[in-house]
């Protein structure tokens, strides 16, 4: 109606044509039924109605010339007789309605009236510009954009105009409110005030219930309060033009000095404050000190402070229970910032115990979406649990929907969520007991979650699996939020003691990185939550070698860094050393587990770190390397019985384990004290001197970390063999190692680093041109060899076994031939196997003097096992770089002679493949290869000679291995066994029938005097299977 009325009174304006109206005005047929109007008619319509905001809201889709212009009107109709009260409180709510800039819906409701409205508007002043016979008439249109006046300077004169009309306190307080904020927003402010949640919702209460009532808050009044606090925090649209600073101030000083005057600017005896008063008091806390800003030169503010300084307002509070309900109804209906006060309720605990609280918040879980809500709500939760003021219903239910909360959040903000949570609490709503009921409950969840990640681990496929993992990471989440400990306890049960279930808990931590511990400030960090849970499972429990490895993997993935997570791992390395590594290893005593503190040690050491300075700083390097050497040094003769509280290493792969780790953590310290000396030099000391009572060999696993700061020690014999450099080597006096010892440590020095074995071979002081010489140093190799090879691992033999090639390979160790196993030697060639031939005599010689009855007694059954593991390892080395010199191609058939065949050598091939051997039987012939190559390849005769005298020397010391442990040895056996029967197919001229038949026997007779029958019987049914293929 009103839109029609004004409508019409503009269109009688601008003369709009009748032909065009009802074409294009969708007012038309409503306007034509109306009678003539005016303006008063119009604004009357307004008053009597309360339609302040529609006129509003249809003002604000004018020009600002044009608003002017009808305010003029407005102000000039108001003052006009008679005049009155209400007609002012009307003025007031237009102004103020303007302010507050109409409702918020104008981008959802393109089409609505308001739209249409400015739509006419627009067309009418388009029509009125253009040249028609009328144009001089339709300029009265044209009229209101000729004015120099702004709008606050229109409504702050007609204020001033209207002062006397005022009467009562209540008008009075409305109309200095809403200047003092027109001012405000005008002329004061700059830029949006921002006002915490709380202050906000206790003003909003205080306007809202000023009358008292208990009643529910009506949302239209608090979306209006909303409003109204928020006119008075923005700038106002209605920027001045013309009207300057003291100007405005001296007509709000006059208007106002008249009414205290009067005695209108007091609250009276009112039990209960009028929301005007309360207005007007937020009005003038926001103005004096945006006056207190002014320049003193400024005169006109100083009246005006002065003013408002000395008005009195009566106490107001709102009451905790108010707020709640204005929160509540705020919350409920989404009004306008709902999510900020969604967080200060969820945040309030003295609400919680209400009934409103805890139905908002069951009722609104969508308003509490937001990564800091749910922490104010967790920890207001917590406290109501402990305080015990619910029942166990209450509890449960309230637990359920703060977790169902949690559960709609991403997943990026439920890391949020639970980092903050984990800061607060480690045992969340469970920090202190709650009622049995609640906690069986809750353990009843927990292992229901579980249960189901566990059975349904394996997805049928990459999207099922990946369907899997997301709905584990979830339930974890879930009962993590309520409960870390719990959940990472869970976790850590089902990774160690459930089979195949370690990776799977890895996958969903490190989806889970809230759960992680940050570090402190200052880089130091802090005791992991899941290590101490980790701790807490494993602890008094005996964990099968399965468990163990489950727990070694699950550390390891943890530790791994996880590429969703910038390269972070869920687990430090440092903390996993410092919480399983090295308690485990200062402690004494049989429940030392030190093979894996060394495998968990090794994994954290293979985790890339940062340049410098490195994590393992974090975990005192020093004592944890004098730990390390001083279980190397217990361990160095692992077949010996420990001293009494010392670490027993009974496997030489723990050993060589640990070789490897104290190498890497050498290095790694080195690299630091390298970068700053100065600063280490007390710490090399102190380890140097504590490593002087162990073995000798540990300084030189130590050597990274001290680089040229100490010379070489090694045993005062070492010297007597070995011509060293006196500025780099000293002597020790050892009583282990008195005179004829050299080459014991020689051989030891060559097992302990590539880098020394080149050293101890460079500097061996022999004279190859003196027979005696060369003799007298065999047997002593031989010697200590025989004292040295049980003690070495793999690698350290792997080292050992170069040197002895060297030494064979240099004529600096004579080791003859004997043809114990031929009753004649064959005409062949063997110098190209001589010097495998000579090694494996060599291993002979050492076995047989182990085996010995002056030696047998020295190892137990597990050293024999390991020694023929050695010696087996040996074997297949010698067999790789016999058959390494086979031709690739066997001789054509047609051309081959015993004396003369044709090779295409190859010193790389080291496996035989059937296929290929087939192929090539069928290739044509190649032309001779010429005698410079042919010295590279060897006849497939001489091969089967020297694997025949290979299987004898292994079998011969299977017989004699004592303890039953020689299956290394029948395993190799086996392949020698292979590789003559692969070579016999793929060269058929290599073997006759007689030979074949002379071998097989040959075979069966030095395997018949093994004892283990099975064995026996495998071998005599691979032998019988070297049959000839010669035409």
């Amino acid at each position: 109606m009103v839109c029609s009325v004004w409508l019409k009174l503009l269109s009688r304006e601008a003369e709009e044509d009748v032909e065009t109206a009802w074409r294009e005005n969708p007012f038309f047929c409503l306007q034509n039924s109306l009678p003539e109007l005016n303006h008063a008619v119009l604004l009357e319509l307004l008053k009597s109605t309360a339609a302040a905001a529609i006129f509003a809201g249809l003002l604000l889709h004018l020009p600002p010339p044009r608003i002017v212009a009808e305010l003029e009107r407005l102000t000039e109709h108001v003052r006009s007789d008679p005049a009155a009260q209400e007609d002012v409180r009307f003025f007031l709510e237009v102004w103020w309605e303007l302010w507050k800039g109409g409702e918020d819906t104008n981008a959802e409701n393109e089409d609505g009236v308001e739209a249409m409205f400015a739509s006419q508007f627009a067309r009418l002043s388009s029509d009125r510009r253009g040249p028609t016979p009328r144009a001089a008439k339709r300029l009265k249109l044209d009229a209101a954009e000729e004015t120099s006046a702004d709008i606050l300077q229109v409504l702050l004169h007609a204020l001033r105009d209207m002062r006397g009309l005022v009467s009562s306190a209540d008008v009075c307080f409305q109309a200095l409110s809403v200047c003092l904020d027109a001012l405000h927003t005008s002329l004061l402010m700059k830029q949006e005030v921002t006002v915490p949640a709380a202050e906000k919702l206790d003003l909003l209460s205080k306007w809202i219930l000023c009358g008292g009532e208990e009643e529910t808050p009506d949302p239209e009044r608090i979306r209006d309060a909303q409003r109204d606090l928020r006119a008075s925090l923005s700038p106002s649209r209605f920027g001045p033009s013309s009207m300057k600073l003291p100007e405005a101030l001296q007509i709000v000083t006059d208007v106002a000095q008249l009414w205290k005057d009067e005695g209108l600017l007091t609250s009276g005896d009112a039990p209960v404050p009028r929301r005007s008063a309360l207005r007007l008091q937020h009005s003038v806390r926001r103005v004096l000190p945006a006056l207190d800003e002014l320049p003193e030169a400024l005169t006109e503010k100083n009246a005006l402070r002065d003013l408002l300084g000395s008005l009195e307002f009566p106490a107001a509070e709102s009451a905790p229970g108010a707020q709640a309900q204005v929160a509540a109804a705020i919350i409920a209906h989404r009004l306008q910032d709902y999510e900020r006060f969604a967080e200060l309720f969820a945040g309030q605990r003295f609400w919680a115990p209400s009934e409103t609280w805890l139905l908002c918040l069951e009722r609104n879980q969508a308003a509490f979406l937001q990564p800091q809500t749910l922490v104010s709500l967790s920890s207001s939760v917590a406290s109501l649990l402990q305080a015990g003021s619910l029942d166990v219903h209450q509890s449960r239910k309230l637990m359920k929907t703060a977790a169902d909360v949690f559960s709609a959040l991403s997943l990026p903000d439920q890391n949020r969520v639970l980092a903050a949570v984990l800061t607060s609490s480690t045992r969340g709503f469970f920090s202190r007991p709650l009622p049995a009921a609640v906690t069986e409950a809750f353990e009843l969840e927990v292992n229901m979650a579980f249960n189901c990640i566990i059975q349904g681990g394996g997805g049928a496929s990459a999207a099922a699996s990946q369907g899997n993992l997301t709905t584990a990471v979830s339930l974890v989440a879930r009962v993590a939020f309520q409960n870390p400990e719990a959940a990472l306890k869970s976790c850590c049960q089902a990774a160690v003691f459930n089979r195949g279930a370690s990776a799977l808990m890895a996958r969903i931590l490190q989806q889970l990185p809230g759960l992680r511990r940050p570090g402190e400030p200052g880089g130091v960090s802090l005791s992991d939550p899941l290590c101490t849970c980790l701790q807490e499972t494993i602890a008094n429990r005996s964990m099968s070698a399965g468990e163990k490895q489950q727990l070694l993997q699950f550390l390891v993935l943890l530790m791994t860094p996880h590429e969703e997570e910038e390269k972070r791992s869920f687990l430090s390395p440092e903390n996993v050393v410092n919480t399983f590594v090295l308690p485990n290893l200062l402690a004494k005593g049989d429940g030392v587990d030190a093979e894996l503190s060394l495998q968990l040690l090794h994994a954290a050491l293979s985790v890339e770190a940062a340049a410098s300075p490195h994590w393992v700083l974090a975990c005192s390097p020093f004592p944890l390397l004098f730990v390390l050497a001083q279980l190397y040094s217990q361990a160095y003769r692992c077949w010996e019985e420990p001293p009494e509280g010392a670490v027993y290493l009974r496997s030489m792969d723990t050993k060589e384990l640990l070789v490897s780790v104290l190498t890497a953590l050498g290095r790694v310290v080195g690299a630091e004290v390298e970068a700053a000396p100065s600063s280490w030099s007390r710490a090399l000391f102190w380890l140097y001197d504590k490593t002087e009572d162990l073995d000798w060999t540990v300084r030189f696993h130590l050597k990274p970390v001290w680089g040229q700061h100490f010379k070489n020690e090694a045993p005062s014999s070492l010297l007597e063999v070995c011509e060293l450099p006196e500025q780099e080597w000293s002597g020790l006096e050892l009583p282990a190692y008195g005179q004829g010892t050299g080459l014991l440590a020689w051989m030891e020095c060559c097992s302990l680093s590539d880098s020394l074995r080149s050293t101890m071979l460079s500097c061996l002081s022999l004279d190859r041109r003196r027979p005696d010489h060369v003799s007298m140093f065999s047997k002593g190799l031989l010697v200590a060899l025989t004292q040295t090879l049980p003690w070495c691992s793999v690698s350290q033999w792997a080292r050992l076994l170069g040197v002895l090639r060297e030494l064979i390979r240099s004529a600096r160790l004579s080791v003859p031939f004997s043809l114990e196993y031929v009753d004649y030697l064959p005409l062949l060639d063997l110098k190209q196997f001589s010097c495998e031939l000579r090694l494996s005599v060599l291993l002979l010689r050492v076995l047989q003097l182990l085996c010995g009855s002056s030696c047998s007694a020295w190892l137990p059954s597990d050293g024999w096992a390991h020694l023929c593991r050695l010696h087996a390892y040996a074997v297949r080395s010698i067999v790789s770089c016999v058959k390494a010199k086979l031709p690739l191609h066997p001789p054509s058939a047609a051309t081959a002679s015993p004396g003369s065949r044709a090779f295409n050598p190859s010193s790389e091939a080291t496996k035989l493949d059937p296929d290929l051997l087939s192929d090539a039987e069928e290739s044509p012939q190649e032309p001779e290869a010429p005698v410079e190559e042919e010295a590279h390849s060897a006849p497939s005769q001489e091969v089967l000679f020297v694997l025949s005298q290979l299987y004898c020397h292994v079998q011969h010391i299977q017989v004699m291995m004592p303890g039953g442990q020689s299956e290394p040895l029948f395993l190799c056996s086996l392949e020698i066994l292979s590789n003559y029967e692969a070579i016999m197919a793929a060269f058929p001229d290599s073997c006759s029938h007689v030979e074949s038949d002379d071998t097989r026997h040959f075979f069966s007779t030095i395997t018949a005097n093994l004892s283990d029958r099975s064995m026996k019987d495998v071998l005599q049914q691979k032998i019988a299977q070297l049959v000839s293929s010669a035409a």
